[in-house]
C-alpha cells in the first residue's frame, strides 16, 4: 500500500514555530479533511508534504512498490505528489499576466501524469475563457484554475488549498461531484483544506485536525462524530451526566449550563435529567480548536 508519511517535523521562523512535532501517516485511497483555524499551520504542512517548502526538523517519506523514497528534491517521489495552492494574483504580481492557457500549460509539463483531455473537459465543465490574463479572473475562476489542475495532475497523492474559495453553491456541488467521481474510478488520495466544513464533511474519510502548529487529532470522520456530542441541561445535572469524562466548551446561562463530552472507548453519559444531541463536523471543530490553550 502507498503510503505518504510525515516523521517528526517541525517549521521555525522567526517569529513563531508554525509546525510542532507533526507526525501523521495519509493512505493511498482516502479523502482527508485537514481544518484548523487561520494560522494554525495547515497550508506550511501541505507545503512541507509537497517538498514546496523544506521543514525545519523531520522528514517526508513516500513508501511506494516496495521503495521508500524521502520527498524532498526527489523527483522520483514528487511525480505521486501534487499540491495545488491558492493564487496569489495581485495587480503587481507577475503571475497576473499569465493566460489560463499558458498556466496550465506549465502544470502539465512540470506534472508527470497530466491528463490533458480531463482538463479540456473541466474547462469546458466550468465556461473557461482560456485566453483570459488570470489576473482579470474573479476569485471564484481563480478557485477553479487551482481545481483543475489537482484534478487533471493525475498524482496519486493531491492536495487542495481552499479549493472552493469563492465558488458559488452550485458551482461548488459540481465540484464536490467531480472530486468524487474521480476518487470513485482512480483511489487517487485527496486531502481538501478548507473552512466550508459543513458541504465537505461527507466527502471525509477522515479529518485532520490541527491546532496551533501541532496535530489535534486523526480519526475516521464518522468515528470522531460518534463520540462527540452536546449535553444541555440544569448544571448540576450537567456536571452529573460529564462527570470523568473529557470536557469542551462548557457554557453557562442562569443555572443552566451546556458543554460538548468526548468520549472514549467504553465511555458512557452519566444517568442524569439532561438533552444530548449529536454534533456536527464544524460544531465539533469549534468546541476543540476554539479553546485556548
Amino acid at each position: 500500500m502507498e503510503q505518504l508519511i510525515c516523521e517528526n517535523i517541525s517549521k521555525n521562523y522567526k517569529s513563531k514555530d508554525a509546525l510542532q512535532d507533526v507526525s501523521l501517516t495519509l493512505e493511498k485511497g482516502k479523502i482527508y479533511g485537514l481544518i484548523g483555524r487561520n494560522g494554525a499551520g495547515k497550508t506550511t504542512l501541505l507545503s512541507i508534504l509537497s517538498a514546496q517548502n523544506p521543514p525545519s526538523g523531520g522528514r517526508v517519506v513516500l513508501e511506494t512498490e516496495g521503495e521508500s523514497l524521502p520527498v524532498w528534491e526527489n523527483e522520483k517521489a514528487l511525480s505521486h505528489i501534487c499540491f495545488s495552492r491558492e493564487l496569489n494574483v495581485g495587480k503587481n504580481t507577475s503571475l497576473s499576466a499569465i493566460k489560463i492557457k499558458d498556466y496550465l500549460r506549465t502544470a502539465s509539463v512540470y506534472l508527470p501524469y497530466w491528463d490533458q483531455r480531463m482538463a479540456d473537459e473541466l474547462i469546458r465543465k466550468f465556461h473557461l475563457d482560456v485566453k483570459q490574463k488570470i489576473g482579470r479572473l474573479s476569485k471564484g475562476m481563480v478557485s477553479m484554475v487551482t481545481i483543475i489542475v489537482a484534478l487533471a495532475s493525475k498524482a496519486d497523492f493531491t492536495f487542495l488549498d481552499e479549493p472552493v474559495s469563492g465558488l458559488d453553491v452550485v458551482a461548488r456541488e459540481q465540484f464536490y461531484r467531480i472530486l468524487l467521481d474521480e476518487f470513485t474510478e482512480t483511489g487517487r488520495t485527496f486531502v481538501i483544506s478548507t473552512h466550508i466544513m459543513e458541504e465537505a464533511a461527507d466527502l471525509f474519510e477522515e479529518v485532520v485536525m490541527i491546532k496551533n502548529g501541532k496535530l489535534l487529532l486523526k480519526e475516521n470522520t464518522q468515528e470522531l462524530l460518534e463520540t462527540c456530542v452536546h449535553i444541555s441541561g440544569k448544571a448540576e445535572e450537567v456536571d452529573r451526566a460529564a462527570e470523568g469524562l473529557e470536557k469542551h466548551q462548557e457554557e453557562r446561562l442562569g443555572r443552566s449550563k451546556s458543554l460538548m463530552v468526548r468520549l472514549k472507548k467504553g465511555q458512557k453519559i452519566g444517568k442524569a435529567d439532561v438533552t444530548v444531541q449529536p454534533m456536527s463536523l464544524e460544531k465539533v471543530f469549534v468546541a476543540l480548536c476554539g479553546e485556548e490553550e
